[in-house]
């Protein structure tokens, strides 16, 4: 079911449905959720080199974000949170970023921020006392007078290091939610420099739709700390709200826009093409190491996943260990093919090519 009832979406207040998460879970591990268009990694190549001048065991996956230390730029992407099931999923994934030394975010808070009862269903510390941590809530939510106090709370709740600051207008339009997006980039703005003065990042995040260059430039204005590009390819969040409609007309709504977004490998240049400066993440349709060294060769300095993460969790502590280790060991053999020793080198490397046209055009 959408997170909103119907009575919401008519014009009522709106009502927060914590039986969403469960619904919301069962729907993104089938699918029909998948986007049928890619998130564009297939369109960039890169040129392997024979003599490459370094050795696999040598290769430094390092590096930090948001002041705190990772053993490896990859990010278990916002999912869930809100009930006993995601909790667990949630525990386990947290535990595997510990031991990986991975980043992780939590689904959207705003079920805790109304209900304290929901609260412990977000916490993760226990088993993660190490790992960067964001805390997650809905920009649309600033047009309800929601702010710093709100922040505050969604931070101090699951002990976050940072803070993210999703913004879904088409999810929320599909399902019938918040739609009222009016002057936010004044209340970001203000919202960014209250958390900056109490040592608070906050990165604004797409849930999959794609962050184009205009938003970016807008983001950056308004004074984020950093951007979760979340372009499409992975997991449509039109197609969820489609599958968990409780009406004809909401899920016509989201089938409408199910393909509806920009590409990854797309949104991580423009980010770019605004700011080389700003730290990127880059999520949606990222299910590989080798997807994880494109979008850094992009110009991202972290990949998040969801989707494939959420799988192996839920099958088990053993598949998600393994799948970690197989993202990252496809990363650190693609670095090794093109002579990169570490992210750094990855980011400047000269070999990687535009493989959607007939010419070989370098990527920046």
């Amino acid at each position: 079911m959408p997170d909103f009832d119907e009575a919401g979406a008519a014009g009522a207040p709106l009502a927060r449905d914590p039986g969403s998460k469960t619904a919301h879970l069962d729907a993104c591990l089938t699918p029909a959720v998948d986007y049928r268009k890619s998130a564009g990694f297939e369109r960039w190549d890169f040129v392997n080199q024979a003599l490459p001048e370094l050795a696999l065991d040598d290769i430094e996956l390092s590096t930090s974000l948001c002041g705190k230390e990772l053993r490896a730029p990859l990010m278990i992407a916002p999912m869930t949170g809100g009930v006993e099931r995601a909790h667990q999923l949630n525990l386990r994934l947290a535990q595997a970023a510990q031991r990986y030394g991975l980043a992780m975010g939590v689904g959207s808070q705003r079920v805790a921020l109304e209900d304290a009862a929901r609260a412990p269903f977000f916490q993760v510390r226990s088993v993660a006392p190490d790992i960067l941590l964001f805390a997650n809530f809905g920009a649309a939510q600033l047009a309800h007078g929601w702010g710093v106090d709100h922040a505050r709370r969604a931070v101090d709740m699951i002990e976050a290091d940072a803070l993210f600051l999703h913004f879904n207008p088409i999810q929320e339009a599909a399902q019938g939610g918040d739609v009222d997006f009016r002057g936010l980039s004044t209340r970001v703005r203000e919202l960014c420099a209250a958390m900056r003065d109490r040592g608070v990042p906050v990165f604004a995040r797409e849930v999959g739709f794609g962050i184009s260059a205009d938003a970016a430039r807008a983001l950056v204005d308004a004074g984020v700390s950093g951007i979760d590009c979340a372009g499409a390819g992975g997991t449509s969040w039109a197609k969820v709200e489609a599958v968990c409609a409780k009406s004809e007309r909401r899920r016509r709504m989201g089938a409408a826009f199910g393909e509806w977004g920009i590409a990854t490998a797309d949104a991580i240049r423009a980010v770019r093409s605004v700011s080389e400066r700003i730290p990127l993440v880059a999520t949606g349709g990222i299910r590989s190491g080798i997807d994880v060294a494109k979008a850094l060769a992009l110009g991202a300095d972290l990949a998040a996943m969801a989707k494939p993460f959420l799988i192996a969790a839920n099958e088990g502590e053993q598949v998600l260990a393994t799948f970690i280790e197989d993202v990252l060991d496809e990363l650190r053999i693609s670095m090794f093919g093109i002579g990169a020793s570490d992210l750094d080198a990855l980011r400047r490397t000269p070999h990687l090519r535009d493989v959607s046209h007939s010419a070989l055009l370098p990527a920046r």
